[in-house]
């Protein structure tokens, strides 16, 4: 299993991180390799089940999750079907000091099959950082830069 954990901050409230991260079905407008992102239902008001349509060059497949929302704490993305056989995704958002938030992710996954595990075991670093990377330059295109903040690499 491929496992991956990251902690950024970023100049930006941790709401304004949590409203971004939970619209699930606007990543396929910024979200490297999503060709489509959707929000089928509800269960109450802080559970949702999407599927992602990720694609790259002919290869093409639907995942299906359920997203646990605790506003404006954390997400938590469950695995439910697709070419996965195991899929764990969490945000954790801090508000930090000078109130930018301080964003803990992490990512676990494995592929069913092997070929594609393999594959995914060589570009595996390269495709989380690409994916982080969109989710923050999402939050400068849809929030701005605020002027004078510093944010620590």
């Amino acid at each position: 299993m491929l496992s991956h954990f990251e902690q950024k901050q970023l100049p930006y409230s941790r709401e304004q991180m949590f409203d971004l991260v939970a619209a699930v079905d606007q990543y396929k407008e910024f979200a490297p390799w999503c060709v489509a992102s959707r929000i089928n239902r509800w269960e109450g008001e802080n559970i949702f089940y999407a599927d992602l349509i990720v694609g790259y060059k002919l290869f093409r497949e639907k995942f299906s999750s359920k997203v646990i929302l605790d506003k404006p704490n954390d997400i938590k993305i469950e695995y439910q079907k697709g070419p996965l056989k195991n899929l764990t995704n969490h945000w954790i958002f801090h508000e930090a000091e000078n109130g930018s938030c301080l964003i803990d992710f992490s990512v676990e996954f494995e592929f069913k099959n092997v070929a594609l595990q393999t594959l995914a075991n060589m570009f595996f670093n390269e495709v989380v950082k690409r994916m982080t990377d969109a989710f923050e330059a999402r939050a400068h295109e849809i929030y701005g830069m605020p002027e004078g903040v510093i944010v620590p690499k």
